[in-house]
């Protein structure tokens, strides 16, 4: 049965504010789970999604990539609220058909929110509008393709640009670089570029291999685990049990956040007696409630305080064997942290040296460290030193290649880990190039290409004619909003390979196209050969299959290996050197082409098709070895450095809603930060709000200030919460506007959404400004050292 959409949008004045939760997940978490999917999809559809959700011969479920154990049974239930509103998301009997694209002009569609349009329902056929139109209006599959053939060879590769989402399967992933590369262009932004780029800019020179280097099984075996800027009660909620887990074997769980999370601090399982009926479990023993930016000054504590102790008790902190062995620079390193400037440190992190010498003895006595991390950590302008000096800490004590220990950045959408590995990546080695080549007979380009903060770039210097989306919402995704829009709509050519509307389709180039495609829990059998299985690669490097059972909403929908074949088809013609047919047939052969590109899929198919997939190489947690370019681990100094904020201003961060992943809004309920019914919102401490001379829920615009420019947001209440003092929070993609496109993280690119420095204005009627002196500058944010 179809179900209407709803037609009324957020009404920002309706906001209500209560008091942060001091729990997460329960029974709660359950009842919101099964009423969203029985509003979106019925009964029917959402149980037999949510049955096959993550388990063996299931759908890897469309939301985070956080493992499911390959040594014991699964849960009944391996899902948690989140993952089952991206379900419900998906398995929507709403559709927004071509009589809904006929009733609702751009115009109109430009003035939505993101909210409104994603809850319109599953595109149906492939749409598309031209320069002077109104409406986007149906187009058949082969003019769609033939144009985006035609747009292609009429420029050149390098002003062509291929983004693509985390929720793309390897096989898409592989076919799509390919296309790309056969084109003659590296333009293949991805949305690592915007989360955890800097994750692997840091680990990459130091530990030799760009992902964690830790299985889910080393959490049984932990004795201390940090999760760092991350918010695993909204962002990965499975990560709890895993952590409630090692809690129960002994293990401490050390939370350092500007925001205290619920989750964090109570978590009731809705799959045990004591999350049903009982208080609960608490995660975290010890929350440091450190500064925006502070974190590199906490681990340089850290690494002072641990070679202080091994001064005091030779021998009892430092692995020196393991040093020895298989680092190199230690001796640089313990010289520069031999002192520290403890006032500096403490105006830094915000915390006091007492906090941060008792964290630091449990560190020195635990024998097997795990550090976790997220986007608190990526998204500033010295994100790559501060992950470096995290590796210092684990190296120091030889937290590799043993069990409960090593480095966890825990990513996000569901196989953005596997796109990196099957070479969606604008810088590629040549190595991965020469592969390439001698699998397929062509060129690759060595030049390298745009990533997502360059893309931005491109788009405002009108140096891009086609840009093809594999799924995400760009337009939202990226900092410089309005700045990145109006280069969106200058574009020759926009495709979106979707699933649902997004604001990415309203900011069109002068001619667009949407093809739908078919979602991850969608039946895959247009084939000669029958149905057809894709796969993916979770957070730890686990590789497996998922194939969708439920019967596609429309029969015109195409799966994304499919639209990869045909528009390459529509642009080589039939007789190119790549047999995009048969890979579009039959995806066994597109893995057979990924065995012999990719190191460690060997035997792809037989392998991928065993009970709990494979487990990709990692030197580091195998071997204890570190595949970098001098051949051992390598130990680095990065100066201090972190931000400060004039007076009368403060440092923002954004963040998520609870009822949100990404660009994608379920719902406009931020349960356990009390806030529901609106999302233009700024938290800010209430000492700083007194300081400012602001009142809660006081309307204001707000000004980012950076290298001499600023950015306008208009229209947000301030709310009184207990966040760090001096930092302030709002969400994206709300506050996105508000980052200047050169406010990145050094060496990876990455844009500083954990880097504002922003001001308050009361609000007025004024429209958003936009000042943009079209600079780049070398130096971001403020820094004291």
């Amino acid at each position: 049965m179809k179900r209407s959409a709803p037609e009324k949008d957020i009404n920002e004045d309706a906001l209500e504010v209560g008091a942060p939760k001091t729990t997460a997940a329960g029974v709660k978490a359950v009842m919101v789970a099964l009423e969203r999917g029985y509003e979106q999809a019925g009964v029917s559809r959402t149980l037999r999604s949510m049955l096959r959700v993550n388990q063996r011969g299931g759908i890897d479920c469309p939301g985070c990539a956080w493992p499911e154990s390959i040594t014991g049974a699964r849960k009944p239930a391996e899902f948690c609220e989140n993952g089952a509103k991206a379900l419900a998301e998906e398995n929507t009997t709403r559709t927004a058909d071509a009589a809904w694209w006929a009733k609702h002009p751009i115009s109109e569609l430009a003035e939505k929110t993101e909210y409104w349009l994603g809850n319109q329902g599953r595109i149906t056929e492939p749409m598309m509008i031209r320069a002077g139109e109104t409406h986007y209006r149906p187009v058949s599959w082969s003019r769609a393709f033939a144009t985006i053939g035609e747009h292609i060879n009429a420029t050149t590769p390098d002003r062509c640009v291929f983004y693509t989402s985390g929720r793309t399967a390897n096989e898409t992933a592989f076919m799509y670089q390919l296309f790309a590369r056969s084109i003659g262009t590296n333009n293949l932004p991805d949305c690592s570029n915007m989360c955890h780029e800097s994750s692997g800019t840091a680990l990459a020179p130091t530990i030799g291999i760009g992902k964690g280097t830790v299985s889910l099984e080393d959490f049984e075996h932990a004795e201390l685990i940090f999760v760092v800027g991350q918010n695993p009660g909204t962002n990965h909620p499975r990560m709890l049990s895993a952590l409630a887990d090692a809690r129960q074997r002994g293990a401490k769980v050390v939370a350092v956040n500007p925001l205290p999370e619920a989750a964090l601090l109570n978590f009731r399982d809705p799959q045990t007696v004591a999350g049903v009926i009982g208080d609960g479990t608490r995660i975290a023993d010890e929350f440091l409630q450190i500064k925006v930016g502070g974190d590199l000054a906490l681990f340089q504590a850290f690494g002072h305080l641990l070679l202080a102790e091994e001064a005091r008790v030779p021998g009892s902190v430092v692995d020196h064997e393991f040093i020895a062995a298989q680092t190199h620079g230690f001796d640089a390193y313990a010289a520069a942290r031999a002192e520290i400037d403890w006032d500096a440190t403490e105006e830094a992190t915000g915390l006091t040296r007492g906090e941060i010498t008792s964290i630091a003895s449990m560190l020195a006595k635990s024998k097997g460290t795990i550090i976790c991390w997220a986007l608190g950590l990526t998204q500033q302008p010295h994100s790559v030193d501060t992950l470096k000096e995290l590796i210092n800490v684990l190296l120091v004590q030889g937290n590799f290649g043993k069990p409960g220990a090593g480095a966890c950045p825990v990513r996000g959408h569901s196989n953005v880990q596997g796109d990196r590995t099957m070479g969606v990546w604008e810088k590629p080695k040549e190595e991965w190039l020469a592969a390439l080549d001698a699998e397929f007979s062509i060129t690759s380009p060595r030049e390298h290409g745009y990533d997502s903060t360059d893309t931005v770039e491109a788009f405002e210097n009108d140096a891009v004619d086609v840009f093809v989306s594999m799924g995400g919402n760009f337009s939202l995704a990226c900092s410089d909003t309005e700045a990145l829009e109006a280069g969106m709509r200058r574009t020759g050519l926009t495709v979106h390979i979707s699933t649902k509307p997004n604001r990415s389709h309203v900011v069109h180039g002068q001619t667009s196209l949407i093809l739908p495609t078919l979602g991850r829990t969608d039946r895959d059998d247009k084939h000669p050969g029958g149905p057809q299985f894709l796969t993916v690669e979770d957070s730890m490097s686990v590789v497996h299959t998922t194939q969708g059972r439920l019967a596609p909403m429309s029969p015109h929908l195409l799966a994304e290996p499919v639209i990869v074949a045909r528009m390459a088809a529509a642009t080589f013609g039939e007789g190119h050197a790549v047999g995009w047919r048969a890979m579009a047939e039959d995806y066994d052969v597109i893995r057979d082409h990924i065995a012999a590109v990719c190191p460690g899929f060997e035997d792809f198919n037989r392998r991928v098709r065993t009970r709990n997939g494979f487990v990709l190489p990692n030197p580091p947690r195998d071997t204890r070895t570190f595949a970098t370019d001098i051949g051992k681990a390598r130990f680095t100094v990065s100066p201090l450095e972190y931000l400060k904020a004039p007076a009368g201003h403060l440092i923002l961060q954004t963040m998520r809603s609870h009822d949100q992943y990404n660009t994608t809004f379920y719902g406009l309920d931020d349960r356990y930060r009390g806030i529901s019914n609106g999302r233009r919102v700024i938290l800010v401490h209430p000492d700083d709000l007194a300081e400012l001379g602001y009142a809660d829920r006081a309307l204001v615009d707000v000004i980012s200030t950076f290298a001499g420019t600023e950015r306008r947001a208009n229209r947000f209440r301030l709310v009184s919460y207990p966040t760090a003092r001096g930092c302030a929070a709002a969400y994206f993609p709300e506050a996105n506007a508000l980052v200047h496109r050169g406010l990145v993280a050094r060496e990876s690119n990455t844009p500083g959404y954990k880097a504002m420095t922003v001001s308050f204005v009361p609000h007025t009627a004024e429209p958003n400004r936009v000042f943009d002196e079209r600079e780049r500058p070398s130096t971001v944010g403020a820094a004291a050292g």
